[in-house]
């Protein structure tokens, strides 16, 4: 079932900020991934410090909308900044759906990855519209 949720970037301080949005919320953290837990080929090499840095966390707040975010890297020139820290997270049904709503939000836009498989399993692709607003686009299988 398609779904849209909010997504977070964070300078390393994911695991905190979560912790403190379960209690606002009165939930729980339902996932959370660090990057040490999942090798990705041909990925970069973290750091000690940048070992626990959370990959993917997830909480829900009100009327079950979903709260994601990962922590940024700085190993690979990732900076935490206003205007890079809040995605919306698209999650189609399909990868024709997902091709579409991509070439449309990218249209006069910047800074996009394209679509591709990725190596969790999704198909994925991020990009900055021409409004400055970003989108993720996330197809699990």
């Amino acid at each position: 079932m398609a779904r849209v949720s909010t997504y977070l970037n964070f300078p390393g301080t994911s695991e905190e900020a979560f912790t403190f949005y379960a209690q606002v919320f009165g939930t729980q953290v339902s996932m959370l991934q660090r990057f040490s837990d999942m090798a990705i080929p041909g990925g970069p090499q973290l750091s000690e410090e940048e070992q626990p840095f959370i990959l993917d966390v997830e909480v829900e707040t009100l009327g079950g909308h979903l709260l994601m975010a990962t922590d940024l890297l700085p190993s690979t020139g990732q900076e935490f900044r206003v205007g890079n820290n809040v995605t919306l997270n698209l999650e189609p049904d399909t990868n024709e759906d997902a091709d579409r709503l991509y070439a449309a939000l990218s249209q006069g836009g910047s800074d996009s990855t394209g679509m591709s498989q990725m190596p969790w399993g999704a198909y994925w692709g991020c990009t900055l519209d021409r409004f400055g607003v970003r989108w993720m686009l996330n197809v699990a299988e």
